[in-house]
């Protein structure tokens, strides 16, 4: 056989080809820019002219920066109370979801449909009208006897709050998950709980919760980097105001690459942003072995 057509007719040689376009793509679109806005980070750039090497200039320059520091407290204050709400909220639906009906496949997409198109920026500009002060939520509680032309973005205590309302909504992808994991979970160990005269509280606490818990850390993990890297809601509903009290990080590492034309501390404080979700997940797995059960 030609040697050509032999190590064609491998399966490695198989693998590499039809792999080729995923790993080129990467290469491109992944790899170079990284290793561009790493080189970046330690540049004076503003898009418009050549970068100047500074060294650690930017680093530097955020331990100066009050914004930046007010930029990661918001940051934290979001992903810390809007993914455990989340996955709260995820698990009750999906234990609501558990049992079979007529309509539970039309009740399982209807719950995923705001994680497709919660992200959008149409849903964002939707929220944002029905938190105005003439919008749908302030007439909602004027129905009741509630007269108010309260501003919920306008204030500081209220408005990092409707963001974080928006990302909780955002549950389906979350509820799907645990919604799989929960028909794994063999009905014999609750007909024997039953047995032993458990009720509904203690065979949630003794063993469906103990079961979930890798289910649990994997959402955990996947949603408080989500949570971190949240962009639009704030960006489109709030622009980060008022008083940079709903500033994601994410927006201001835009703003001052963007807006600010301050490219290459943009770069930097992106690659802090990775350096504290690394610490963040690094966490999570080192206290895995406390709390997640694994069989075996």
């Amino acid at each position: 056989m030609n040697p050509f057509k032999k190590a064609l007719s491998r399966e490695s040689t198989a693998g590499i080809i039809f792999t080729l376009p995923f790993t080129i793509g990467f290469l491109l679109f992944m790899i170079v820019p990284m290793g561009i806005s790493l080189y970046y980070s330690f540049c004076k750039y503003d898009i418009l002219s050549p970068p100047v090497f500074t060294g650690l200039d930017n680093f530097v320059k955020m331990f100066q920066d009050e914004t930046f520091f007010k930029a990661i407290g918001v940051t934290f204050y979001f992903a810390l109370v809007s993914v455990p709400l989340r996955l709260i909220f995820a698990l009750v639906v999906a234990m609501l979801l558990l049992k079979n009906s007529r309509m539970s496949g039309f009740y399982r997409a209807a719950y995923y449909l705001p994680s497709i198109i919660g992200g959008s920026v149409a849903v964002a500009i939707l929220w944002k009208r029905m938190f105005a002060t003439d919008g749908v939520i302030n007439r909602l509680l004027g129905v009741v006897g509630i007269e108010t032309t309260f501003a919920w973005l306008g204030e500081t205590r209220t408005a990092i709050w409707v963001l974080i309302l928006l990302a909780v909504w955002q549950f389906g992808s979350s509820m799907l998950i645990f919604l799989s994991a929960l028909k794994q979970i063999s009905r014999e160990l609750y007909e024997a709980a039953e047995v032993d005269g458990a009720n509904g509280i203690q065979k949630f606490f003794r063993i469906t919760l103990p079961l979930l818990t890798p289910t649990i850390f994997f959402n955990l993990v996947m949603q408080m980097i989500n949570g971190f890297l949240a962009f639009t809601q704030s960006y489109i509903i709030t622009q980060g105001k008022p008083m940079n009290s709903t500033l994601f990080y994410t927006v201001y590492m835009y703003q001052q690459s963007f807006e600010f034309y301050n490219t290459g501390y943009g770069a930097a404080l992106a690659w802090v942003m990775l350096a504290i979700i690394g610490a963040i997940t690094l966490i999570l797995f080192a206290t895995k072995k406390f709390w997640v059960y694994e069989e075996g």
